[in-house]
């Protein structure tokens, strides 16, 4: 029991930066508490203890605000950062090394009684918010976006987003290449070329992005083909944007020779 309330601990140091010492985690970490509480709980279940397991989780709720069912089955070094709203559904089955952030659901979607709830592999992220509907498998090592709704079921290692989820396509080194090109040449340096979880806001600048590039191929084919034919188009350069300044000034009226277009 020991050994396993240690590797709790230090693994909510590996995954907590704001964690500053062994007090602090043992007296001011719900998610701690939930889990060692749960622990219990759940060996009482085993024991066929059932009234008692639900009345203390219970309580464990009324101290906590995280809802874990005693018939939930957690691996070892289960962390849950902030906590708030967290619900663990009765036949939900969680691996080793797992993260579950503030009003995640791990629901049901039938009322028999059969396996009803998710079954998340070891090393997988929950993001805040998110739900995760069903007898579904969450492989090992994989993201789920905040605030996203999964029903399917998720591939080891992949990035799970929206509403409903769907799996993110990884980023390839070339494309990744092309859209910081593309960002330097404006003088933008975009959100959508972070290394962070993908969410709708990079994969949007990551299509303009890629709009971009493709544009710009096709004007130097343009002009490419244009010089052939004897016609010169002198050097464009690209203006640079001073993001520090955007919209501080107004755009610059049209001239009157487009004006009067």
């Amino acid at each position: 029991m020991l050994t396993s309330l240690k590797q709790e601990i230090n693994f909510v140091f590996e995954r907590d930066p704001a964690a500053r010492s062994m007090m602090e985690v043992l007296t001011a970490y719900p998610g701690l508490h939930a889990v060692v509480g749960h622990r219990l709980n759940h060996w009482l279940w085993g024991k066929k203890w059932y009234w008692l397991a639900r009345f203390l989780s219970h309580v464990i709720r009324w101290l906590t605000g995280i809802e874990i069912h005693p018939g939930a089955k957690i691996g070892r070094r289960f962390f849950i950062d902030h906590g708030m709203g967290v619900v663990v559904g009765e036949t939900s089955v969680i691996g080793d090394d797992c993260t579950l952030y503030q009003g995640v659901t791990l629901g049901g979607t039938s009322w028999e009684k059969v396996k009803r709830h998710p079954t998340l592999g070891n090393n997988v992220v929950v993001g805040a918010g998110a739900k995760v509907l069903g007898p579904i498998n969450i492989s090992d090592g994989a993201r789920i976006g905040s605030n996203s709704v999964v029903v399917k079921d998720v591939p080891a290692g992949a990035t799970v987003i929206g509403i409903p989820g769907h799996t993110v396509k990884p980023r390839t080194d070339e494309a990744r290449e092309k859209r910081e090109q593309m960002a330097k040449r404006i003088g933008f340096d975009a959100y959508g070329l972070t290394r962070q979880m993908s969410d709708p806001v990079a994969h949007a600048v990551d299509c303009i992005l890629d709009h971009l590039h493709v544009t710009d191929e096709r004007l130097t084919f343009i002009l490419e083909k244009l010089a052939q034919s004897g016609i010169e188009v002198g050097e464009l350069e690209i203006p640079e944007i001073d993001v520090e300044h955007l919209g501080d000034e107004p755009a610059p009226k049209a001239s009157a020779a487009v004006a009067d277009k």
